[in-house]
């Protein structure tokens, strides 16, 4: 369990450095982000921190061994995941290339990370 968020949390921290450092290939590059509108530099630079601080608090919360430290970092990307629902529900749940990417790189592991962190401590393995 500690592996799999240790590993989520690098997941969300590069996302953030990536979205941060090379924000318009982040924009031309990752399928529907362009369908919400006209490149937005500040906007993406808001989201890349939100990933980068969740990343490392995720990280942090796992190595003190702090269960409420590991929601705190799973939050963004659960209440993300949450929302990208919400937008395919919207787009009337059609099953494309966004689609596709937005479950296996927001919507599976935002959901997941969530889970894991309440999770954290119960087993004996963690």
């Amino acid at each position: 369990m500690k592996k799999i968020i240790v590993g989520l949390g690098l997941y969300y921290a590069l996302t953030g450095i990536y979205m941060l450092f090379v924000p318009t290939h982040f924009y031309a590059n990752t399928p529907g982000v362009s369908l919400i509108g006209p490149y937005n530099s500040h906007f993406i630079t808001d989201v890349s921190f939100a990933f980068f601080a969740s990343g490392i608090v995720l990280q942090l919360g796992v190595f003190q061994a702090i269960k409420s430290t590991i929601i705190a970092g799973a939050l963004w990307p659960f209440m993300h995941a949450l929302f990208h629902i919400t937008v395919w529900a919207n787009r009337e749940f059609i099953i494309d290339r966004v689609t596709v990417f937005d479950f296996l790189a927001v919507i599976i592991p935002g959901l997941l990370v969530m889970l894991l962190a309440i999770k954290f401590g119960e087993a004996r393995n963690v």
